[in-house]
This record gives C-alpha cells, structure tokens and sequence, in this order.
C-alpha cells in the first residue's frame, strides 16, 4: 500500500499547486498535531492495533502545558481513575489527585511504554487537503499522509484580554502560564483575574505564601467541594446520573453543597441559574472545585472585587467605583483553540472558537481523513473516548483500503497470466 501511495505522490509532484522547496515526507500511518495527553492516547490506541503514527511536537518535550505552564502546587482536580489514559491505569502507589510531577511521569511512562516518539521542535504552521492525501507544513518540512488527527487540544494559547490602561498599571502583568509560586509575591498585593479553578487556586497558593490576593469575579460560578458524601464530587455526580435526569443530579449537588460550604453569593460568588451539570453540557463552563479557597475568603484572606473598569498606575478601578492598588497582576483567563491559524479547513472546525463544529460525544470526526482528540470540554475521559473511536475507525480503514489494494494486485497478476 506504500509503494502505491508514494507513486501517487512521485506522480503528482511534477504539476502540483502545493509543490514546495521543504523536504517532502510520506507518513504511511496519520500525522498526529501535538504530544499532549490527547495525542499520547491516540498514539498508543493506534499502535495497539499495529498501525504507525507521527507525532509532531512544537516544544521540546511531550506535554508541554504541564510541563512548562502550569504551577507548582497543581494536582489533577479529578481522582486519577477519571484521568487514565487507554490501556494503561496509574500506578496504584500513587495518591488519589496526584500532583502534576507525578502525573508528568505517568506520561512518560505511557509514551516508553507505547514507543511513542515525537519528532520534537515541529511547529506545523499549515495543514491542507489538496484532493488526495493531507499535506502538513512545519517551517522545516511537509509531511504528506492519508489521515490528519488534530490534537492541540483546548489550551493551545493563552487568553489575554484587552484592559483599558494596562500600559499605565506599571506593575508585572502575568498570565497564569507564566506563574510557578506565591514566594515571590511575599507581601505584596495581587490582583487574580479570573475565578475559575486556576484563579482560586492561584489565590489559595499566593495566601499560603503570606502575599494578600484579590479576586476579580465577574460572572457567576459554581463553587462545589471537592468531595461530598465520602466521594469525589465528580465521581458521585456520574454515579447519580446513571438513575436520575441531569436537573435532579444537580439540585442534590447544590443542596449539599450549601450544607458543606455555605451560602458562597454572601461572599460575592453568585451561583448561576443554571445547574452546575446543566450549564457545563450547555457551555461547557466547568464548577470550581474547592480545594480550600473558599475558607480563605470567608476568613477575609481573600478579597473579592467585581470586575475591572480600568487600570491606572500601580492601581484598579473597579466597576463599583472602588479603587485599590497593586503590585501585580495575575491573569487566571483560561486557554484557547489555536486550530483556525493552521488548519485550512471550514467544515469541521469553526473558525470562531477552533472547535470541533459537532456536539460531543460525535466532534471526534470529520471528512478526508480529518480527526480531533481532546476537544470535548470533558477533560481526559473525553481524549481517551476520541482516541479510542479515532483508532477503531482508521484501522478500518486502513484494513479497507488494504483490501482493495490487493484486490487490485490479484487481478493485475491474474491479466498478466493470461496474456
């Protein structure tokens, strides 16, 4: 089957309107873009069923998110059965959330275990369907292949928003990418932009270092315990939803939540009309689980702030009126798609969010060839879903067009005998 590909493209390079001076690479198996969680699973989905892939990798080591911009106190936020990758679970030594070290060796474990090996340094800066095969661009090479599995996931980059006089503030403006420890804000006032799961452990980290961070919350949010009835709140919420409809789950989470953590809309944390459940199904907003935080805020450790009108010098004004100074500031704003700026593609992906356009759990597949692992709003139960269904419907193919091809070859011989 090779050779017949690598004929086609020997074929088609002497009239061909992407023809370039890169170095030209066939890929017998998909291209897969990036070596984050989602791509290690399809990896390893695909090489146990015994079809090659190629990783390629834009940094220098797989995982690079948890590698390099994530802080130091970050745990996994679901217990680690929800967080396995396919055919491989984690060690059982280790603790029910475990740290982000230990998750890093797990995945390179998995990638040793699988000989999964990226090609490292590869920043694909375009990908293209030219009628036949997928042609994938670095600044180095173009890669050609049969089948194109996007995994860049959710969080390719960084979400900085637009701050009327961030040029005059002064102070140090740092996304949480950029942010490792609390010890270096000892003492000093912090302003944490952003209320979900990073801001609140951010703010928790900043306290524990004796710094004094405030809290910009703008909208509403679903603050839940970590765990509730002896369980983890994530577990007991899958378990419940087994027997009873999403509104109903959500009614019991809130009710027992109230009883663990209080009413949190007196401490300026307003729950949404929507159900915790419902609402990340909706707009796959995610709850806060509380690892602490909230005691903190209750204690006055934290301060809450409503949104930011504008930014002076070493100072905020908020939309309230109130203005407060700073010596820092944290942006806690989350990620985004990078898909729209090198896939060239309007099917599958919208150009607006670079999600897959089709709803979980049916976003994991497109036309040509083309595939998306780990952009379900699901965490990494919903990477090893796609890569699981990635692998099955590629090894069909790949079985499909092996039997063609030698249908081909036996009919080719038999015309050769006859003449």
């Amino acid at each position: 089957m090779m050779d017949n590909y690598l004929r086609e493209i020997q074929g088609k390079a002497v009239h061909d309107q992407f023809k370039s001076s890169k170095r030209c690479v066939w890929v017998p198996g998909p291209v897969i873009v990036g070596a984050g969680p989602s791509g290690l699973a399809a990896a390893a989905c695909l090489k146990e069923k015994g079809l090659p892939s190629l990783i390629l990798e834009r940094s220098n080591c797989i995982a690079s998110l948890w590698q390099l911009q994530t802080y130091d106190r970050l745990k996994l936020h679901l217990p680690k059965n929800f967080c396995e990758l396919p055919l491989m679970p984690f060690p059982v030594n280790f603790p029910t959330y475990p740290s982000k070290q230990q998750f890093v060796e797990y995945l390179e474990e998995y990638a040793r275990k699988f000989e999964i090996r990226p090609v490292f340094g590869e920043r694909v800066v375009r990908a293209e369907f030219d009628g036949s095969f997928w042609r994938v661009s670095t600044e180095e090479a173009e890669y050609v292949c049969r089948w194109l599995v996007v995994a860049t996931g959710e969080n390719a980059e960084a979400v900085v928003p637009e701050i009327e006089g961030v040029q005059e503030f002064g102070g140090e403006v740092v996304h949480t990418s950029g942010y490792k420890s609390g010890g270096v804000y000892k003492g000093k006032r912090v302003l944490v932009v952003g209320c979900g799961n990073s801001g609140m452990e951010v703010c928790l980290d900043l306290c524990n270092h004796n710094a004094k961070p405030y809290l910009v919350v703008r909208d509403t949010v679903h603050i839940l315990p970590r765990e509730m009835l002896g369980k983890s709140t994530f577990g007991l919420s899958m378990w419940l939803l087994k027997w009873l409809p999403i509104r109903l789950v959500d009614q019991i989470l809130l009710v027992v939540s109230r009883l663990i953590l209080g009413d949190t809309g007196q401490y300026g944390l307003e729950r949404p009309q929507l159900g915790p459940l419902e609402l990340k199904n909706v707009s796959g907003k995610t709850p806060v689980l509380d690892v602490g935080t909230l005691d903190k805020i209750k204690s006055g450790d934290i301060k809450v702030c409503p949104g930011i009108r504008r930014l002076r010098h070493q100072s905020a004004e908020f939309v309230d009126g109130r203005t407060e100074n700073f010596d820092s500031i944290i942006l806690a704003t989350g990620y985004k798609s990078n898909v729209p700026s090198w896939l060239k593609e309007s099917e599958m992906f919208s150009e607006k969010d670079g999600l897959p356009k089709m709803p979980f759990p049916n976003g994991w597949k497109g036309e040509k060839g083309l595939y998306a692992v780990g952009f379900t709003k699901r965490g990494l139960l919903g990477a090893s879903m796609d890569a699981k269904n990635i692998a099955d419907d590629i090894e069909s193919c790949w079985k499909a067009e092996a039997k063609h091809l030698s249908s081909i070859s036996w009919t080719s011989q038999s015309l050769q005998r006859n003449i």
